[in-house]
């Protein structure tokens, strides 16, 4: 497949192919036919062009012809009036007098302080002391009710603090870079394409080769040499590749995530290759295990402050997700939280409600200790459904509402998925 690179001509040649390299640097580079360059084209130009990286090196087959300089300054429209002079500010006085309401006003209490006080008057004597007023005093009491109880909503959403996004594993590319330029010049495009899509990349890029061979009547190229080479060069490349990993993990051991960590130390195992390398393993081993158990506890501490507060819902959700893999909750934390979780599954409580707590019980580790104080006399039907979902998580609870614990239908997968 064909991809687009910028590159810089660097010399023309006496049989009418010019040199190149990759614009703003040294790799890639090679030579392309001037046949196919645009009209104008000198050494030093630097122009889009379409290539193919093949086993041999990159091949230039077409080029783009440089895009035209666009016209810096706007264009301008000139406007042209009518030649006479005009003020740019101009003022006109309102006509003496008001109109109705003033004339109202001076004809013996005519108008509207009449109407404005007939309107008083008949809402006095209907009810009883002004209707409009006491609805509205009504709607503004009523309205201040939601409003705090909205604000105080909010408060307390913002006054729990937030837990921070941990950063992602980001590895430079010195080892990986150095290993590949150790190989020999043929072999380092095959060492990239090792790295980037594995054997798998490889053998998929030998086969559309041999068929551009057959289609072409061009003699075959090779493919087990091919991909014994890549087998022969691929540890060597995944342990620099490691070692990248290994020293970005080093280096964020406190604030990178702890899953990026684990999949560099569980990788350290089979590609730590070396004292050195195995040395480094064994500290970042050690550093992820003590970041670990400080997590578990800041976890524990979390818990217990949040179970204070009387979020249970929270509490839940948190007890499902702890750092330390397979690690019991205390006893006394697991007690309380079945308790809160009981006090909270009533049957005066709102189904929506309810629901959201079953739901964060059902993935918590006290889902089977958990039993509702009571329940609702008419559950409506997306509880029910929202049961049925969750049964074979909440099996008793399931069977308070007469629902046999059944496993949620399989998902068809999409063709799409299919294929993939």
């Amino acid at each position: 497949m064909s991809h687009r690179l910028d590159v810089e001509l660097t010399s023309n040649r006496d049989d009418g192919t010019w040199t190149w390299r990759a614009a703003g640097a040294k790799q890639p580079k090679g030579s392309l036919d001037g046949s196919l360059l645009y009209e104008g084209a000198k050494v030093g130009d630097v122009c889009k062009v379409e290539a193919e990286t093949l086993i041999d090196g990159t091949e230039i087959i077409a080029v783009l012809p440089p895009k035209t300089k666009v016209r810096k300054e706007p264009e301008r429209l000139e406007l042209i009036g009518s030649g006479r002079p005009t003020e740019l500010v101009t003022t006109q006085l309102a006509p003496k007098g008001r109109g109705g309401r003033d004339r109202g006003d001076r004809k013996g209490g005519k108008g509207r302080g009449r109407n404005e006080r007939g309107r008083n008057e008949r809402g006095g004597a209907k009810g009883g002391g002004g209707g409009r007023g006491r609805n509205d005093r009504g709607r503004n009491e009523r309205g201040g009710d939601r409003n705090e109880r909205g604000n105080r909503s909010r408060n307390d959403r913002s006054s729990a603090p937030s837990r921070p996004k941990p950063k992602r594993l980001k590895p430079r590319r010195v080892h990986r870079d150095a290993a590949i330029k150790a190989l020999p010049e043929l072999q380092q495009p095959l060492g990239r394409e090792v790295l980037r899509d594995g054997i798998p990349g490889v053998r998929a890029i030998a086969e559309k080769q041999i068929k551009a061979a057959t289609e072409a009547g061009t003699p075959k190229i090779k493919t087990d040499a091919l991909l014994a080479a890549a087998e022969k060069i691929l540890p060597s490349l995944k342990a620099a590749e490691w070692l990248d990993r290994a020293e970005a993990a080093k280096a964020g051991v406190d604030d990178v995530d702890l899953r990026d960590l684990r999949s560099v130390v569980a990788a350290g195992s089979t590609q730590a290759k070396g004292a050195e390398a195995k040395a480094l393993a064994t500290e970042l081993s050690e550093a992820v295990t003590a970041r670990v158990d400080g997590e578990h506890r800041k976890w524990l501490a979390e818990l217990t402050e949040t179970l204070a507060e009387g979020r249970t819902v929270r509490a839940l959700r948190l007890s499902s997700r702890p750092p330390k893999a397979g690690a019991p909750i205390p006893s006394e934390i697991a007690q309380k939280l079945t308790e809160q979780s009981n006090e909270s599954l009533t049957s005066d409580t709102g189904h929506d409600r309810f629901a959201t707590v079953l739901d964060a019980v059902a993935f918590s580790p006290v889902h089977t200790q958990v039993r509702p104080t009571s329940i609702p006399a008419a559950p409506s039907d997306q509880l029910l459904a929202d049961i049925k979902r969750l049964s074979m998580r909440i099996p008793d609870i399931a069977k308070m509402f007469g629902i046999e614990p059944t496993p949620p239908p399989k998902r068809s997968r999409s063709g799409n998925q299919r294929r993939r």
